[in-house]
């Protein structure tokens, strides 16, 4: 399954658009990791907790995409688009959405 950003794919033709699809993630944010990113926000440095957080989340909403087109008899997903969100307080959401095509 080819997954890109772009409207197309160079050199391979779209013989069929089967429509939206899309997968989503939400994560919470521990209170540990919390304590320890607003250490390091007064320090300086990266928040590895949160970094390992959301690349997680980002990598479930996609797979949950990919499965949709899957499911639909996709070769590939174009147009992907990653949109990050907080949730309350303390929670993080993490969509994924793309066309999903068969490909020439």
């Amino acid at each position: 399954m080819l997954i890109v950003t772009t409207d197309g794919i160079e050199g391979r033709k779209v013989v069929e658009y089967l429509g939206i699809v899309s997968g989503d993630a939400i994560v919470g944010a521990n209170v540990f990791r919390d304590v320890f990113a607003r250490v390091r926000d007064v320090v300086g440095g990266r928040a590895g907790g949160y970094e390992k957080a959301l690349r997680g989340a980002k990598e479930h909403a996609i797979e949950d995409m990919v499965r949709e087109a899957e499911a639909a008899g996709a070769d590939a997903v174009l147009a992907v688009d990653l949109d990050y969100e907080v949730v309350g307080e303390s929670m993080l959401m993490v969509s994924a959405n793309g066309t999903a095509v068969r490909l020439g």
